[in-house]
């Protein structure tokens, strides 16, 4: 099982972090060790003082694919869920300044929030679903799918002209504007619609 996460998917969190605006989808990986258990809270690691919350709508690979044309993409997953890509802010952009991988800023165990999943059947459209997160029932981070860059079945063409999809794998979409710091005591709680799909507590 592997975890492929996009990056800059959404313009205005381009806009928010300063980042140039990418021509094709930004990959990377995280391991299945950075899923963060189910009922356990999230802490901050010791080596960051900047960890971000990253709302994102993720999909799970349902059978085993290749080079998948976009028209056939649907048939790869028929459910829908929310998780949190967790960032170390401050290592990434050490890391990025460098010119180094950033898995150590996005990989590490727990960065990977997996909420519960929904039948893709609930939902009229994939392309029309609205996802949010509150912080301590405020709400951070709104978006609806349609604003993505690349919508979901164009992720999955492109996803798999390099990595072969496999039963259970996870695509992490991308995240919208409002990704924020977070702090011990914190209560992360994210949505789908009127879904509750997750809720954490951070340490």
């Amino acid at each position: 099982m592997k975890l492929i996460c996009i990056g800059r998917n959404y313009t205005d969190h381009i806009k928010e972090l300063e980042n140039e605006k990418p021509t094709d989808p930004v990959v990377f990986i995280k391991p299945d060790t950075a899923i963060l258990l189910k009922k356990q809270p999230f802490f901050i690691p010791d080596f960051s003082d900047d960890v971000h919350h990253e709302v994102e709508v993720l999909i799970k690979i349902n059978r085993v694919g290749k080079y998948i044309d976009k028209k056939f993409a649907h048939k790869y997953y028929d459910e829908i869920g929310l998780g949190i890509d967790f960032t170390a802010r401050d290592l990434q952009k050490q890391l990025k300044e460098k010119g180094l991988p950033w898995e150590k800023s996005k990989s590490f165990d727990g960065a990977a929030v997996i909420g519960k999943w929904l039948s893709k059947s609930k939902f009229k459209d994939v392309n029309d679903i609205n996802f949010s997160l509150k912080k301590n029932e405020e709400v951070v981070q709104s978006a609806n799918t349609e604003l993505m860059l690349w919508k979901i079945d164009e992720l999955v063409e492109y996803v798999s002209k390099y990595f072969t999809l496999k039963i259970g794998d996870i695509i992490f979409t991308g995240t919208p504007a409002g990704v924020g710091k977070v702090f011990a005591d914190d209560r992360l709680t994210g949505y789908i619609e009127n879904d509750e799909m997750f809720s954490i507590k951070i340490k």
